[in-house]
């Protein structure tokens, strides 16, 4: 991950957001959205960037399918999307946002540090990629970054990202997986896809082969528990 920075990496000696070299913000106001599908962090997040002098939480959503409607009614320039949202991900959320609101920056956040969500993250547009347990003013300081035009990356989900290597699965082994983890015999999933049963067992095999599983069930925990669904 060439040319990517800690959030923490050049804050401000004294620790204050809004001390005096802090980038980005030239001056103005940041508008952000908040999307977070927990009431209880998104609120806590809001309260905690609002009490940054130059951020300010315009917009929030508690589902992905919310947020590029939100962004666009409120002329935000960075997103905070969660991951794990209702009516769609946050990784595909900054995809629409990518190609509907090419200047808007967003920042992915997610609870599970799993290397193949931050490689999902950037494909999808995502300029910073952090977890939510870390420190408001590390957020902040993202917020201000990514709008100077960096990149900023958790550096233990990078090097992780790094060990792990690339997504072995293809788009449409991917959508049979994700097809299948609930449990749907082949005949329902080829009907709903709109393919061969033979088509869809031919995918499940090298799917399965590909994560070293010994079943399909073994190789969606698999493919989940690396970010790769």
């Amino acid at each position: 991950m060439t040319g990517t920075h800690s959030p923490a990496g050049n804050a401000p000696p004294d620790g204050s957001p809004d001390a005096p070299d802090a980038p980005g913000t030239g001056g103005r106001t940041v508008r952000v959205l908040l999307a977070e599908d927990q009431s209880m962090v998104r609120e806590a997040l809001a309260a905690l960037l609002g009490l940054e002098p130059d951020i300010e939480v315009v917009a929030q959503a508690a589902r992905g399918d919310e947020v590029l409607a939100a962004a666009r009614a409120h002329e935000v320039d960075v997103a905070l999307l969660d991951i794990e949202m209702p009516g769609c991900t946050g990784i595909e959320a900054a995809a629409q946002l990518r190609d509907a609101l090419p200047d808007l920056k967003v920042v992915v956040l997610t609870t599970f540090g799993r290397p193949g969500y931050l490689r999902s993250a950037m494909e999808a547009g995502a300029v910073a990629f952090l977890v939510k347990d870390a420190p408001a003013a590390q957020l902040a300081d993202a917020v201000r970054r990514v709008l100077a035009g960096e990149r900023v990356i958790d550096p233990t989900l990078a090097a992780a990202a790094l060990a792990e290597g690339a997504n072995p699965l293809t788009g449409r082994e991917r959508e049979i997986l994700r097809a299948a983890a609930d449990g749907a015999t082949n005949a329902q999933l080829a009907a709903a896809l709109h393919l061969s049963q033979g088509t869809v067992r031919n995918y499940l095999s090298t799917a399965i082969q590909k994560l070293a599983a010994r079943n399909r069930a073994e190789a969606v925990g698999i493919a989940r528990e690396k970010g790769w669904l």
